[in-house]
């Protein structure tokens, strides 16, 4: 199967080209320099060029505080960058799997939010402009997967635990926010997912975060300094307390991930036993990848 997917020097793209690769696909792994999602020649040049079986769309504006001064460029990316992928793969006729984010809902209540929900109501920017960029693949394509996630960490750029670890370094205590509740989600265990799901025509919405249930930020900076053996004091404040985010951040991002389950997908591993493997990983790796 030949599998073009964008975004590749991202934390989720780099994981997911590696996933295929080792599986014997043909994957095709790019970023701006080999295609600018934001130009439609760009896209229709690379596309046909290399005509995919399936696109695998990680590429986005994922900055959301900075979001929020540059809204026009970041529907640019998010927006019309998908929508110029999604006319070249309906002109190929092959399938797209858009990535997406719990951002898309409004973040309200305490119930975990169901995959086929269409209650969308995003709070910021990047909210807003990648659940347009959900609609630009759904309302053009039949075989599409539209796969939401949160909290995510990988090897190939910064994320919560690196942050934390940077930290730990010059700080005996760090003030993290205990009223944001979700789930991790490693881009290791979830790019295997993508490669499971892609060779499939289940097509449709999904939810995928690592398992092991869910906590606050908080929580999981505890946990991240209890496996790194780092003697770190967490204060928990709430999100007004905190006080320095520019875009409003969803409180409830627990998303179901029942659909998988039902759809033949295996779970993903517990969130702990991931940031147990990420910890060694980047140990060993060293954070070069930043």
């Amino acid at each position: 199967m030949k599998v073009l997917v964008t975004g590749v020097n991202g934390q989720l793209g780099y994981d997911v080209v590696n996933e295929l690769k080792k599986r014997g696909h043909e994957a095709v792994g790019v970023d701006i320099e080999e295609m600018d999602i934001t130009d439609g020649t760009s896209v229709e040049k690379v596309l046909q060029a290399v005509k995919p079986d399936a696109v695998i769309h990680c590429a986005a504006w994922t900055a959301v505080d900075a979001a929020e001064e540059n809204e026009e460029k970041v529907r640019i990316v998010n927006v019309i960058g998908t929508a110029n992928i999604v006319r070249e793969c309906k002109k190929l006729g092959c399938a797209v799997m858009y990535i997406s984010t719990d951002y898309v809902f409004n973040g309200r209540g305490d119930k975990p939010w169901q995959p086929d929900c269409k209650d969308y109501a995003p709070l910021n920017v990047y909210g807003k402009t990648k659940l347009e960029g959900e609609l630009a693949v759904s309302s053009a394509l039949d075989k599409f997967f539209i796969v939401r996630i949160a909290w995510v960490f990988g090897k190939n750029g910064n994320n919560f635990i690196k942050t934390m670890l940077r930290l730990s370094e010059k700080h005996d205590s760090v003030r993290v926010v205990d009223d944001q509740i979700g789930t991790p989600t490693y881009t290791y265990d979830l790019s295997k997912l993508l490669a499971d799901m892609i060779q499939t025509e289940k097509y449709g919405y999904y939810h995928a975060t690592n398992e092991g249930g869910y906590i606050s930020w908080a929580e999981f900076a505890k946990e991240i300094f209890k496996q790194a053996g780092k003697n770190v004091e967490v204060i928990p404040v709430n999100t007004a307390e905190y006080g320095l985010s520019k875009a409003a951040r969803p409180f409830n991002s627990r998303l179901d991930k029942s659909k998988l389950v039902e759809s033949g997908f295996e779970p993903l591993p517990s969130w702990q036993d991931a940031l147990k493997r990420y910890l060694r990983e980047i140990e060993k790796n060293g954070s070069d990848k930043n």
